[in-house]
């Protein structure tokens, strides 16, 4: 574009620009509240009962917006697969069984595509469900259940592009996937069986038994000395010990670096100090079983970098927060 097209107040447009065009969509999301009806209703407890597979299709940008709508379904316990409209009516509509369940995004239901593949879809007793923006459209009025993803413009300025009609549909789906999952009980330890991988997976499954027991495990008893306490911590290298009674393996302290540094601060002569009189008593604490989540975040919640691990009070180990961080936990 020549340079003097630009307009010479460019940024401050550019601002206004991107403000409108976000302002125009969420207010769109915020009217598809009103249109969450019967027929929404109905879908989703056709879904619930459908004995195959759900089938999201579409064409052009809506083919895009199907594509993360079956992302989410996969991703939240209902089975789905997406099919280009295009492709369909050129021998992909053979992936259709009788039994699965069909939703057609199209913002017009109208276009040619969707008039040649809906009648084929009847035909093999599918059960069809249309997201669209014109319930008066021929895909929403040859549909068992509508889904209404009416907006009245789109961001564009020249009301052309798809911005807000893609954003209300893929909010709209987003709203079915949710609503069965909650009418699945799909739970949180579900979840993680499909995203084993990443940081997202493992706050789901992974726990402080999982990772605790590959550390060093510094221990000192009540009355060890100060030379047994700074060797301890020196030679395991997590930068604090243990401290557990002298006749169990009760934990009753801890011992940081941080307490050492204090201890010099306060005692003019160290000779004769035992663990107990440099230990923090009663410590913060974490149980095997515990999610590596959690550990996370009760040393975020008093910025400290190791927590010990007991098991009915006694001492097991330590978790550190590079454990943590080498999980992709933080």
């Amino acid at each position: 574009m020549p340079l003097h097209k630009f307009n010479l107040n460019l940024p401050n447009n550019i601002a206004l620009t991107a403000k409108k065009v976000l302002t125009a969509e969420a207010d769109a999301i915020a009217r598809l509240a009103d249109f969450i009806d019967e027929s929404f209703i109905n879908c989703v407890e056709a879904i619930l009962q459908t004995r195959g597979r759900v089938v999201v299709t579409g064409i052009g940008k809506s083919a895009n917006i199907a594509q993360k709508i079956v992302a989410t379904l996969n991703s939240t316990g209902t089975p789905a697969l997406f099919m280009h409209a295009a492709d369909a009516i050129h021998g992909d509509l053979g992936m259709i069984q009788p039994e699965d369940f069909v939703i057609c995004i199209s913002k017009s239901g109208n276009t040619p595509e969707i008039k040649v593949l809906v009648p084929l879809l009847k035909r093999k007793g599918s059960r069809l469900a249309a997201l669209v923006s014109s319930t008066d459209s021929y895909l929403a009025q040859s549909a068992d259940f509508i889904l209404n993803a009416n907006v009245e413009r789109e961001a564009c300025p020249h009301n052309l592009a798809p911005t807000t009609s893609t954003t209300a549909a893929l909010a709209l789906g987003d709203a079915l996937a949710v609503s069965l999952l909650e009418a699945r009980g799909f739970s949180s330890a579900d979840f993680a069986t499909l995203h084993p991988g990443g940081s997202l997976g493992k706050r789901l499954y992974l726990k402080v038994e999982d990772i605790y027991t590959q550390n060093e495990a510094p221990c000192v008893k009540e009355n060890a000395t100060l030379r047994e306490v700074i060797i301890e911590i020196s030679s395991k290298r997590l930068g604090a010990t243990a401290v557990v009674s002298n006749d169990s393996e009760k934990l009753v302290g801890i011992i940081t670096d941080g307490d050492l540094r204090r201890m010099l601060n306060k005692y003019e002569k160290v000779e004769g100090l035992t663990a107990a009189d440099i230990m923090t008593p009663s410590p913060l604490t974490i149980e095997p079983e515990n999610y590596a989540a959690e550990a996370m975040a009760r040393m975020q919640a008093k910025s400290i970098t190791q927590l010990i691990v007991t098991k009915s009070g006694k001492f097991e180990g330590f978790i550190h927060l590079h454990d943590l961080l080498k999980e992709g936990l933080v």
